[in-house]
């Protein structure tokens, strides 16, 4: 209701501040003057009447300047001196469209307040202010608009290039359409060869300006575009893959996938086409209605009768198509999400004979993506269709009226042609307008979501400095609570406490979902804790250098990822300059060596996508020298050693232990070789429930020996 009674309000005062600049426009009507001087009064008279108008809404408005009301009234009182400022520098003669022509100024005052309400209306339905009701971490799309022109700021010169080229485009087609008039006047009884040899010179200069416009200026736009677009995935990849891992628990991969390949596109059309096609629409449309009026004002009048009943029309379609488009966007993600899991998930999918199935599933996500592009289409059709119709009737009653002004000598064949040529170009260029304001609210709407990823900050500090030349690897888990972001009301560790001993192994035995793997990610700094800290050499996690801490903690999960390539690409992936000499000797360490050495290519060989072309139990030994080969002082295994043969968990576990000065965490749900580990920690209930040697932890026959099959080790012993 208080918006309803505001938007009254509102409109209460554009309707005072017209009468009064009505008012002064009536009192102040004269004679134009010339030269400078004439330009300069044309101005100061645009500027008191803004002014005067300002004032009154101001007044009306209870002290509040409403946004909408001031674009309209600035452009209505600017307006005329534009029209006469433009006319006069091309050589056109003052058209009756300024407060300073004594006659014809109630219908010039009349036209510019409707072509200015027409441009405010294309404003506020093109690019609106997001309402007080939204979130206000959402941006309104001006700003985001503001934005994307900035990030435009390193080819500023081939847009410059780009929009001077549209200009001289857009004149020298309107300028086509004149002469046009010319040559058919020519046509007459009393032929002038030298005026129609003119005439067809100068529709040859400005076709050739036209064609030269029209291409330097798409060359120039599109390489803009190409630029912008690299930059942009540049930048936006880089803050993706900065984020915490908890952002990509939360965050659809097909969603970000989207921002890339085709919310950034929508950004760069914003500005290199979408402005493109606007100020060129814009500047052909002034020009005409400039050209317009010198052949026929009354015409003119009633050809702009189509702008606010086409406003009226866009207004409508484009709060449908916008919703509409916002649905195919996403049934659009929801299909190319269920293409990649599927796809991914391929061998499953064939081991269980679930082609049919998954087949049919991305069947309907596509018949849902129809459906909804279908709906939109039909009201596109409908919008056009009314448009169409509104243009036909327009055209017909110029046409009629057009006829008695020739009986009536107010007109020549001529000018009526270049009058119709005009009337179309402006009935496209309305349609134009209005298409391109509902593309620009789409592609700022794109623009909104990349500078979400753009803005946000991770949620895991990585400004830490410390990175001692020397480390033990000594690491402390003190009185952990943590939940997943995703699922936070699920506790997976509630005051959890565990030390590792410095060039010590710690076995982290218990059930599956008891949080084994979360001690690792929390340790490699995946995720932060709620409650609670980790400690490296008794300084705090966040405390060091991101880089450094990626060198000194090396985790191998049971699933490895490897990256097309080759094996030496693979085990020394993320360092600059490593040597085949350390890869080889981590590969040693990891049991690698000799297969890779039985390799067609040995470490040259490609492995495939996703190690494809390896097996599970090479690719877990690639994965550890990977780890190794960084030289690490804490390495985490989590079930590595599940993938791999005894002989191969044996001299894995000896290369790894041979070293005093490393650490390491055997993260495992049943140990092969308890024997080996220097202790043992239970974890149960989010907590550590034992902990101590093999043999201390049979003996107190708690849940480690329940897990170890009661006292058969014993036996085995004696």
């Amino acid at each position: 209701m208080a918006k309803k009674s505001s938007g009254l309000r509102q409109a209460f005062a554009a309707f005072w501040a017209l009468v009064a600049d009505a008012c002064l426009v009536a009192a102040t009507a004269r004679t134009p003057g010339s030269g400078s001087s004439f330009c300069l009064s044309v101005w100061l008279f645009a500027l008191l009447r803004c002014c005067v108008a300002l004032s009154v809404i101001f007044l009306v408005n209870l002290g509040e300047l409403p946004a909408a009301p001031a674009r309209f009234l600035a452009l209505h009182s600017a307006l005329p001196a534009v029209l006469e400022s433009l006319a006069a520098a091309l050589g056109l003669g003052h058209p009756p469209c300024g407060a300073s022509m004594a006659a014809g100024v109630s219908r010039c005052w009349i036209m510019c307040a409707g072509a200015s309400l027409a441009a405010a209306s294309l404003w506020e339905v093109g690019v609106p202010d997001s309402p007080s009701g939204r979130r206000k971490k959402r941006q309104k799309p001006r700003v985001l608009f503001m934005r994307v022109l900035r990030v435009y700021r390193p080819d500023l010169a081939l847009l410059i290039g780009g929009f001077c080229f549209l200009t001289l485009a857009a004149v020298c087609e309107i300028q086509i359409r004149y002469y046009t008039g010319k040559v058919i006047d020519n046509l007459r009884e009393d032929f002038e060869p030298d005026d129609y040899l003119s005439a067809l010179l100068l529709m040859f200069v400005f076709s050739v300006g036209s064609a030269v416009g029209t291409g330097s200026r798409g060359g120039l736009l599109m390489w803009a575009i190409n630029s912008f677009k690299c930059r942009m995935k540049a930048k936006l990849f880089r803050a993706q893959t900065n984020q915490e891992t908890a952002f990509f628990d939360t965050v659809k991969t097909g969603e970000l996938t989207s921002l890339l390949s085709k919310d950034i596109p929508m950004m760069a059309e914003t500005v290199c086409l979408n402005i493109n096609v606007l100020l060129r629409t814009l500047i052909q449309t002034v020009y005409t209605l400039v050209l317009m009026v010198n052949l026929s004002w009354m015409l003119t009048c009633l050809v702009l009768l189509e702008v606010p009943v086409m406003g009226l029309i866009q207004t409508i379609s484009n709060k449908k198509q916008q919703r509409l488009t916002q649905a195919t966007n996403d049934a659009m993600t929801a299909a190319n999400e269920t293409a990649n899991e599927i796809i991914s998930a391929v061998r499953t999918v064939r081991s269980f004979n679930g082609e049919k199935h998954e087949a049919r599933r991305y069947d309907e996500r596509l018949m849902d993506t129809h459906r909804i592009k279908s709906r939109r289409d039909t009201v596109r059709l409908i919008s056009l269709l009314a448009q169409r119709l509104t243009g036909l009737a327009v055209h017909v009653l110029m046409l009629w009226y057009g006829r008695l002004f020739i009986q009536r000598g107010q007109m020549t064949t001529g000018n009526l042609v270049s009058f119709i040529l005009y009337q179309s170009d402006i009935g496209h260029n309305i349609r134009t307008l209005t298409y391109v304001s509902a593309n620009m609210l789409n592609s700022v709407g794109a623009a909104g979501k990349v500078f979400e990823v753009l803005d946000r900050r991770p949620r895991i500090r990585t400004d830490g400095k410390l990175a001692p030349e020397s480390l033990a690897g000594h690491v402390i888990f003190r009185h952990l609570n943590f939940a997943y972001p995703a699922h936070p009301d699920v506790a997976v560790l509630q005051d959890f406490s565990l030390e590792l001993p410095a060039g010590q192994t710690t076995a982290l035995v218990g059930a599956s979902g008891e949080g084994k793997s979360t001690c690792a990610a929390l340790l490699k700094r995946l995720y932060e804790p709620q409650d609670g800290e980790i400690l490296l050499d008794r300084a705090e996690l966040g405390s060091y250098d991101g880089r450094y801490l990626s060198e000194k903690i090396a985790v191998v999960s049971q699933e490895p990822v490897l990256f097309r390539g080759s094996v030496r690409h693979n085990i020394a992936y993320g360092l600059e300059d490593c040597s085949l000499d350390a890869v080889q000797e981590a590969a040693r360490q990891a049991n690698a060596h000799d297969f890779i050495s039985r390799l067609e290519k040995g470490y040259d060989t490609e492995v495939g996508e996703g190690g494809g072309l390896l097996s599970k139990s090479e690719r877990q030994r690639v994965a550890i020298a990977r780890a190794l080969v960084r030289r690490p002082r804490v390495v985490i295994l989590d079930e590595v050693t599940s993938s791999l043969d005894e002989p191969s968990e044996r001299e894995v576990l000896q290369g790894l232990l041979r070293n005093p000065e490393r650490s390491v965490l055997l993260i495992t749900h049943r140990l092969k070789r308890p024997e080996t580990m220097d202790q043992i920690a239970v974890i149960g209930d989010g907590g550590i429930r034992e902990r101590g040697t093999h043999r201390q932890l049979m003996d107190q026959k708690g849940i480690y020996y329940k897990m170890a099959g009661g006292g058969r080790d014993d036996q085995k012993q004696t």
